[in-house]
């Protein structure tokens, strides 16, 4: 096995060319550490409309590239679509390439809110192969994150299974959501994730290919981005359907906590906050509180603990639970900030809490990479009332800027965030184990109440912020991962 891989890592989105979530910045990260521990890595990722070309000097490198739309099984006269490919980079000697077809990504504005995105990334997802072709790249690794890239695995089995450049690729699947299967989840027809796959001319036949179950029948491994999680997909409480195909498995999946890059996450340098900190310099956290209430219009008082969230707005997030309790809480002496975009029903019931509590609600009910860091830098009490969470990157990224984390007892939450003991001063944050509202309110109560103890909140603040969650750990791990991976393609081979 050599001592460098040669990995290709695939995502839907690369912060900072695009983003809409946690996954734009693991696919940004991870493989930056990759390539630190010496690998050799390449990414690729979809040229999204949102993509600034100029801005990162991106370079066109391929023009018109002819790509069957087929699996190679099903379609004797498979129709023929055209991509061009860019090159970018994420660090010097981490080439990032982009495919584009002008209809599917850089005539749309948007990463993923189109009708036909099933369409879009099948046709992605075997563009991406070719281009492995084109480049001439024998991976040992082919790294595909979430269910938009999950048909690649399935074209490499395939399709692909005689190409000289993928026979000895080992192939692992990250799930970060397994919420997500698909792009159009309200098709009804299952996808047994074995069968041929329709033509591509088969609208509603590419509409109900669920992506990430024939990911996980035709990767070598499997892995989630927290430990807990990986547990809890073989459940039916969290399986989403897919629980009994996974738990066949389940020698094949892995849990690998995320990290959080440093250099981008740290209120030491941050752009974004008005005055820099540290856990040496704490009391300069209170300067950006007093620049957070005054940009949320909220009386400026440093005495006052302000709850933060930053967040996509959606039921998973826990706002339900939230909307339980809000009245009992905004009773208490606090005030409550959050940054977020998503469901139009939870984005007005912010609104009106914000005209009912003037002093004490702010929402800024879009996404913002500015005012999520002012929340980080300003808050003093970070929620995250998950339902479900397969890491987080939020309570991470809070406990670095000194927020102390209140989270409910699932996946990642449970991983990073250990619950405040007041009398052995242990734990990192706050934890409700029962999804219910009121267990949650009673954790905010706790985080409440000892804040007033200031002694005690700068020993917690300090110890939150002084732990490491860098990519340094996790790209060790997924460096062991893939030479698993690639013993167990070798022994598949062998049999």
């Amino acid at each position: 096995m050599p001592d460098k891989l040669t990995i290709v890592t695939i995502s839907a989105e690369t912060a900072p060319f695009s983003k809409a979530g946690g996954l734009g910045d693991v696919a940004r990260s991870l493989p930056k550490a990759l390539k630190r521990d010496g690998n050799n890595v390449i990414a690729i990722t979809p040229l999204h409309g949102v993509v600034d070309i100029k801005k990162h000097e991106l370079k066109k490198i391929g023009n018109d590239i002819p790509v069957e739309m087929s699996a190679g099984e099903s379609d004797k006269k498979p129709i023929i679509l055209k991509f061009d490919y860019w090159r970018g980079y994420l660090m010097h000697g981490l080439p990032v390439y982009f495919i584009d077809r002008k209809e599917y990504f850089s005539g749309l504005k948007t990463i993923y809110k189109a009708k036909n995105t099933n369409e879009r990334f099948f046709f992605f997802d075997l563009a991406v192969l070719k281009l492995i072709e084109i480049l001439n790249i024998k991976p040992d690794i082919i790294h595909c994150n979430d269910w938009h890239t999950g048909l690649i695995p399935h074209f490499i089995k395939k399709r692909f299974k005689k190409s000289e450049n993928f026979k000895n690729s080992a192939l692992v699947y990250t799930i970060h959501n397994l919420a997500f299967q698909k792009g159009h989840s309200e098709v009804k027809g299952d996808d047994d994730g074995y069968s041929k796959l329709p033509r591509f001319s088969d609208e509603d036949g590419i509409k109900r290919i669920n992506f990430s179950k024939r990911a996980i029948i035709n990767s070598d491994v499997i892995n989630t981005v927290s430990e807990q999680y990986a547990k809890e997909i073989m459940t039916p409480k969290f399986g989403q359907d897919l629980n009994r195909i996974l738990k066949n498995r389940e020698d094949r999946v892995f849990g690998i906590v995320n990290g959080i890059d440093y250099g981008i996450f740290n209120p030491k340098k941050d752009p974004d906050i008005k005055q820099h900190y540290d856990y040496k310099s704490l009391d300069k956290k209170q300067i950006n509180k007093l620049d957070l209430q005054k940009k949320f219009k909220l009386p400026q008082d440093k005495n006052i603990p302000v709850l933060g969230m930053v967040t996509r707005i959606t039921e998973q997030k826990g706002f339900d639970l939230l909307i339980d309790i809000a009245d009992d809480l905004l009773k208490q002496n606090i005030q409550l900030v959050i940054a977020g975009s998503g469901q139009k029903t939870y984005e007005n019931f912010f609104k009106k809490l914000e005209k009912k509590y003037p002093k004490k609600v702010g929402a800024h009910l879009e996404f913002s990479t500015e005012k999520a860091a002012q929340i980080y830098a300003g808050s003093d009490i970070f929620l995250m009332p998950s339902r479900f969470e397969p890491c987080g990157l939020g309570q991470l990224i809070s406990l670095r800027y000194g927020s102390v984390p209140v989270v409910h007892a699932v996946g990642g939450l449970v991983d990073t965030v250990t619950d405040y003991n007041a009398k052995t001063l242990k734990g990192n944050g706050f934890i409700f184990k029962e999804y219910e509202s009121q267990q949650f309110l009673i954790a905010i109560i706790r985080a409440i109440e000892t804040y007033q103890h200031t002694d005690a909140w700068k020993k917690l603040v300090i110890l939150g912020m002084k732990q490491s969650h860098s990519w340094e750990i996790p790209a060790e791990k997924y460096g062991m991962l893939f030479r698993k991976a690639i013993k167990i393609k070798k022994e598949n081979k062998k049999q």
